[in-house]
């Protein structure tokens, strides 16, 4: 079976960090994938080598800069480079979740703040 992120190609069309993106933006650190059917938008992958990453979508006019960060690396010596996005104050974003189907469908995330799960908070 053929992994979602290993058809899609990463994201490098992103602008590098500038002064002030820090000051009107909010910092996001992932694997950014260019989105399946939308060039306007980018999908972010925060623990994209754990168990259970989180999926979040954004629109790229929302992204006021990037820089590099460390990367993820599993015990096998895969690794996933990560990026850090600033994200412009008040944009809007969506976060996929993950859940197990069942009857009541059960949410694999004990949390109940979605802040809570991408900080580590």
């Amino acid at each position: 079976m053929i992994s979602y992120f290993e058809v899609l190609p990463p994201l490098y069309k992103i602008a590098r960090y500038s002064d002030g993106a820090s000051k009107n933006g909010i910092p996001f650190t992932g694997c950014p994938r260019q989105h399946p059917s939308d060039k306007n938008k980018l999908i972010l992958v925060y623990d994209p080598l754990g168990e259970s990453p989180t999926v979040m979508e954004f629109k790229l006019e929302d992204v006021l800069g990037a820089e590099e960060a460390h990367s993820a690396v599993t015990e096998d010596g895969d690794t996933a480079p990560l990026v850090k996005l600033w994200i412009r104050k008040g944009a809007r974003g969506i976060l996929f979740e993950l859940f197990e189907v069942d009857d009541p469908i059960r949410f694999v995330h004990k949390t109940s703040n979605p802040a809570e799960r991408i900080s580590g908070g």
